[in-house]
């Protein structure tokens, strides 16, 4: 459920969903690192870096991060980001056989992906307007981020799970102890639905072909 505030000020935002039940995530697999080279061949062939932040979906993700007060350059949209590494000619992050499969997915559709680990959400999740003074414990972080108020939130019926669209909470990260997947695909103003779906496909698909 997006919230009034969210949906008055954002009237066209919206997100997908898929799940993704009885994997089996690995921390690598020979098979996926293979294919992760096919998908960089192609980014390097598609995307040129001098004009990566003015491709028409970037911009949409850029323009929406500067409206709730983040600056892009400094905090990317996860897909731009991922396609940035590859054209810098950086790896890849290898995190387990499930990460790297939807991060494969969000680098091909160009949306950014979120993921959280079933067994670990609590209810249906909802989006919301940050309070200022909240805190969240990101994937990675040391502390917890107090949040300004400015930021949207993704949260289930007892926490925050993710500051929308760029970072997920260490509670629901997806481990290979995950079993099952709830598979966000993050929309922005301008972003059509069917962008979205065929996103959330793809992330679907490839968790489906590389952690069964």
């Amino acid at each position: 459920m997006i919230s009034p505030e969210i949906k008055g000020r954002f009237p066209d935002l919206a997100v997908r969903f898929r799940q993704a039940k009885g994997l089996e995530i690995k921390r690598e697999s020979g098979e996926l690192e293979q294919f992760k080279k096919e998908v960089v061949d192609e980014i390097k062939n598609a995307y040129n870096i001098d004009t990566l932040k003015d491709d028409a979906k970037m911009r949409l993700y850029r323009d929406f991060f500067w409206k709730i007060g983040i600056d892009p350059t400094k905090i990317r949209p996860a897909s731009e980001a991922l396609i940035r590494r590859i054209l810098q000619g950086k790896p890849l992050p290898k995190i387990n056989t499930a990460v790297d499969s939807y991060n494969l997915a969000s680098i091909k559709s160009g949306v950014p992906l979120a993921a959280f680990d079933l067994a670990h959400i609590n209810g249906e999740l909802s989006m919301r307007f940050a309070k200022e003074g909240e805190e969240f414990a990101g994937i990675g972080m040391k502390e917890p981020k107090v949040l300004k108020g400015n930021e949207i939130v993704i949260e289930d019926r007892t926490s925050l799970v993710a500051i929308y669209p760029y970072r997920d909470a260490d509670k629901s990260k997806i481990t290979t102890d995950t079993k099952g997947i709830l598979l966000m695909s993050c929309g922005v103003p301008g972003v059509p639905g069917e962008t979205l779906d065929e996103a959330a496909e793809l992330g679907a698909d490839y968790l489906e072909k590389f952690c069964k």
